[in-house]
């Protein structure tokens, strides 16, 4: 069993990577980083991890195989620096860097150290992504021509009440706008998604945005590629659509249309349909994301020496690589 550690104790830690890890049977958690002795604390009485540091020396000195990245995106390019030096495997929440700069430095060391470095797609391990790009490679619906993929919600709601009793800003929610918005937050992972499904790469692509706060990035995103082999792919992603209701609702959904047919999956409601000239097949599943799934082969990545199906580092770099350069064309050509 190979032993982990994971650096940054934050919201996504606590809900998706700790309890895959402690789940994951090919992985011991060992050790835990966070600047934050309280949250360290925290999350070390939660999870039972053995050893907690605030000490990155310490954390990358105590007996580690690998390590996962799940810090804020601008400690991503410090965090790889430190466990390319200490010589660790990585596995890097996304968006992987904040520019290419960043990322190509990450390739760069990472591959003269003979370490590998992996994006954390989890999307690319859910169960009915997984059926999807099964159904593409079997031809169930022909050639895929058109991809649409949505997901407009709140990002938890624009405020939240503090300890005080006061509304304030939801920190989460704003922290995500500061670093590129919801296109380079959360839109990466259908990039990802769109270029794994196709097995082809982004062409040229063309964006639009709104603004209805006044963060520096939009928050109403739209982005198209064209894809090399003549598919294209429409993205929208909101972090504004109901965020200050009062009775909140989402919606996230995947409509791919073939030559022979067409599939649509509404994540809302779990459930995938696929549409033919033979016949009509509906697929459900739960509303559970896969971190275990992705952890296993993340495993067998370490213990094999190969990437399997592990989304990486070059994955990471483009998919961040389209979303923060549609979101800068947003921002240089908004009205004023």
């Amino acid at each position: 069993m190979k032993r982990i550690g994971l650096m940054g104790c934050g919201t996504v830690a606590g809900y998706g990577h700790l309890p895959a890890l402690q789940e994951c049977d090919r992985l011991e958690l060992v050790s835990i980083f966070d600047p934050d002795e309280g949250r360290l604390a925290a999350a070390k009485d939660k999870f039972g991890v053995p050893n907690a540091f605030t000490d990155a020396a310490a954390f990358f000195e105590s007996g580690l195989d690998a390590v996962t990245i799940t810090s804020p995106a601008p400690r991503h390019i410090d965090n790889v620096r430190d466990a390319v030096r200490y010589g660790k495997h990585i596995l890097c929440e996304k968006p992987l860097a904040m520019n290419d700069a960043e990322a190509n430095e990450m390739i760069r060391l990472t591959g003269e150290a003979g370490l590998m470095l992996f994006t954390g797609f989890m999307r690319r391990f859910g169960p009915e992504e997984r059926k999807i790009k099964e159904l593409i490679e079997q031809r169930a619906v022909g050639d895929v021509r058109s991809i649409r993929m949505i997901y407009i919600w709140n990002c938890h709601g624009r405020y939240q009440i503090d300890e005080n009793g006061k509304r304030i800003e939801q920190p989460r929610r704003a922290g995500r706008m500061l670093e590129g918005g919801p296109m380079v937050d959360c839109g990466v992972h259908d990039i990802d998604l769109a270029r794994w499904w196709l097995g082809s790469e982004v062409v040229q692509h063309q964006a639009a945005g709104a603004w209805v706060e006044d963060y520096e990035a939009p928050d109403h995103v739209y982005v198209h590629l064209d894809h090399a082999n003549g598919a294209h792919t429409m993205v929208e992603i909101s972090y504004t659509y109901c965020h200050t209701a009062k009775d909140p609702v989402h919606f996230f959904s995947y409509d791919l249309i073939g030559t022979e047919g067409v599939m649509h999956f509404d994540g809302v409601q779990g459930l995938l349909e696929v549409r033919s000239s033979q016949a009509t097949e509906r697929f459900h599943y739960g509303s559970a994301k896969n971190f275990v799934g992705m952890y296993t082969e993340f495993a067998h990545a370490i213990e094999t020496g190969q990437p399997g199906n592990m989304p990486t580092a070059q994955d990471g770099l483009i998919a961040t690589r389209i979303a923060r350069t549609a979101t800068e064309h947003i921002i240089a050509n908004r009205p004023r």
